[in-house]
């Protein structure tokens, strides 16, 4: 805008100085001139507004406001005085802006791991206002004013507590994980053409498998068998299991349910062909298969037991699980090496099943 401004200023001084030879006759003749084509041009804009650049108004307003109002409202022209005027004022507005600034900086803006704190107390407590994470960080010592939190979420674009509280599905099953047991029959096929039943139950809070036993016919009376061992390993395991999930498969008969109910155990049923209702369930159904069954030749009956036992073993005392942050049901996650162990790595593999399943450690 300076730049052009000081380009019309140059070009009407070189402009006022070609005037100076000229006589008042000719300068009234070309005022007369300039005001026709004024009275032209208005009539072809049709009355609509002219749009003027900054740089034009700033250099009308400090060529024309000299004048005086009366002599103004003489003058033909594409604006009114009042908006030469109201120019003028603008100008004026913004150089005492920019001369005038504060002395003094504003606020300091939040510390940035006050506002990642902030965020991580939200994000875990969907249900937390800005003034309870305000107390939150007074119990933790840090002194913030609870606008400063309802700012940072209001510039994060999290909404109030109330259009956020929502439970979901994910979120309801993680807190009753612990009371949650899942089961299910596996169905496979020995090389003798016999088809096995093995029926295995997984907690959803620890993902540890007990593979209650395997038949090629799952009776009444084995089944109900199968559930009072299950009884009998909750409790000297000291499990609080409070609703097992099954589904609607015919080998659970009425007496699988009763057994279990003297124990304070309540059996859901999953939906009418809904495998995501049991979804953890055929999680491991299809580990099982990947990483076993459809890996193994099953001879008998007898084999499949040991290649279950097996893998009972190493899936509940060594394979990592996603879902725990790559711990084991029975083996939590190692501490991190130290940099002179990395360099001098002595790793060791352990075979099962014949090569089957690997495992690795530390050399002892």
């Amino acid at each position: 805008m300076l730049l052009r401004f000081a380009y019309l200023a140059v070009s009407h001084a070189f402009a006022a100085l070609r005037l100076l030879p000229m006589s008042d006759r000719e300068k009234d003749a070309e005022i007369l001139v300039l005001r026709h084509r004024i009275a032209v041009l208005e009539r072809q804009l049709g009355g609509d507004k002219v749009t003027f650049s900054p740089e034009d108004r700033a250099f009308l307003a400090a060529l024309l406001v000299p004048l005086q109002r009366e002599f103004l409202r003489r003058l033909r022209l594409l604006v009114r005085p009042d908006t030469v005027l109201r120019w003028h004022r603008d100008l004026m507005r913004r150089r005492h802006a920019r001369t005038c600034r504060p002395k003094r900086p504003g606020r300091p803006p939040t510390v940035r791991s006050i506002r990642l704190l902030i965020l991580c107390l939200v994000r875990e407590n969907p249900s937390w206002g800005y003034r309870r994470v305000h107390g939150e960080l007074a119990t933790l010592g840090i002194k913030i004013a609870a606008s400063t939190v309802w700012e940072v979420l209001k510039a994060e674009g999290i909404d109030p507590a109330p259009d956020r509280s929502a439970t979901t599905w994910a979120d309801f099953l993680r807190a009753q994980a612990d009371a949650l047991l899942a089961c299910d029959f596996i169905e496979t096929v020995t090389l003798t053409g016999q088809r096995q039943y093995i029926l295995a139950v997984i907690e959803h809070a620890t993902r540890r498998v007990r593979i209650l036993g395997t038949t090629a016919h799952p009776t009444a009376s084995w089944v109900t068998q199968a559930a009072r061992n299950l009884v009998m390993d909750l409790e000297d395991a000291g499990a609080t299991v409070r609703y097992p999930i099954r589904d609607r498969d015919a080998k659970f008969p009425a007496l699988f349910d009763q057994i279990l109910a003297p124990a304070g155990i309540q059996v859901v049923l999953t939906g009418v062909r809904v495998p995501r209702m049991n979804s953890v369930m055929e999680r491991w159904v299809q580990t099982c298969r990947h990483e076993l069954l459809d890996r193994t030749l099953i001879w008998n009956e007898s084999h499949l037991r040991r290649a279950l036992r097996e893998f009972e073993q190493h899936h509940n005392a060594h394979r990592p699980h996603q879902g725990m942050n790559q711990a084991a049901p029975l083996r939590a996650v190692s501490e991190p090496l130290e940099p002179g162990q990395i360099a001098r790595l002595d790793i060791r593999r352990r075979d099962r099943l014949g090569g089957v399943i690997h495992e690795y450690r530390h050399a002892a």
